[in-house]
């Protein structure tokens, strides 16, 4: 693939990116012939089609894009987030599971891999804790909580010492897995704009070599004005071991009234879905209403 070829693909993945001459320059950079991409998941439950087939056609993007892939799987974030009650077994056989299903949907392993944060960090601790530690000793509360949002907590929530902790642990993960680009959801944006300002701290703001930020749009749940897919409301979400009749009584119910586009869910399924993989979608319509679109 030509430069731009393999730029336009990148650059395809991401609602945001920041910043895109900072990503062309490492596309040419002959010292990093294969860019680290930096993707993650805190293994807490059932997978929807965001997490399953959206992940997918990313991940499978990014490597023809010429990049390699580390999956970061979070299990000691899910314990911190107190995901499956804080039992870091349950959340390992999640983990577990939900590799199954990428395999299954036919992520491109060859240059995925999929690394657990606690033997990673348990192997590797004194690179890792030193990092978390002077990222938290550089910022101060109030900055670190604006960050707890990436857990899914709102900003008010109260949170535990853990749950605080947690944005200068994902902030420290980027260096830690020596990431070239951050390709994490628009929710992730906060933490992965921390670890930009703490790299400009330690190096300078002049730096070329800052991690790129390629935050993928957000697939909304079928109710009107949910603005992501929440495993929270089984009903508003399609998950990936559903069969063909849920999922058709999910799409039945969704939001999508006459000529409304903007917040439609249906909408955003047959872009962020149907086109990336399938290439075109087909209305099946009577005859006497005009026949197939």
């Amino acid at each position: 693939m030509t430069l731009d070829e393999r730029f336009d693909l990148l650059r395809s993945i991401g609602e945001e990116c920041i910043q895109r001459d900072e990503l062309r320059q490492l596309l040419q950079d002959k010292d990093k012939p294969f860019p680290i991409c930096y993707d993650g998941f805190e293994p807490s439950g059932r997978m929807h089609i965001a997490q399953g087939i959206v992940k997918t056609i990313n991940v499978n993007k990014v490597i023809r894009a010429g990049c390699k892939v580390k999956i970061w799987i979070a299990d000691w974030f899910a314990q911190l987030n107190n995901k499956m009650g804080g039992d870091l077994e349950k959340i390992q056989t999640v983990g577990r599971y939900m590799i199954e299903i990428w395999k299954a949907a036919g992520m491109n392993l060859d240059g995925v891999e999929f690394l657990w944060s606690s033997k990673e960090i348990n192997r590797r601790a004194n690179e890792y804790w030193p990092l978390v530690m002077d990222i938290a000793r550089k910022n101060n509360v109030k900055r670190i909580t604006r960050c707890c949002t990436i857990m899914g907590r709102a900003d008010n929530e109260e949170l535990t010492a853990a749950q605080i902790f947690y944005p200068c642990m994902q902030c420290a993960d980027i260096f830690f897995l020596k990431a070239d680009i951050c390709q994490l959801g628009m929710d992730q944006r906060k933490v992965n704009m921390l670890a930009r300002e703490y790299y400009d701290d330690i190096v300078g703001p002049k730096s070329k070599l800052k991690p790129i930020i390629l935050s993928h749009h957000m697939l909304p749940g079928f109710k009107e004005g949910q603005e992501k897919m929440s495993k929270s409301d089984p009903s508003s979400a399609i998950f990936m071991e559903d069969d063909e009749t849920q999922v058709n009584l999910k799409i039945k119910q969704a939001f999508c009234p006459p000529n409304i586009v903007e917040g439609n869910p249906c909408l955003e399924y047959i872009k962020y879905i149907d086109f990336p993989w399938f290439e075109r979608f087909e209305v099946v319509r009577k005859e006497k209403n005009g026949g197939n679109k």
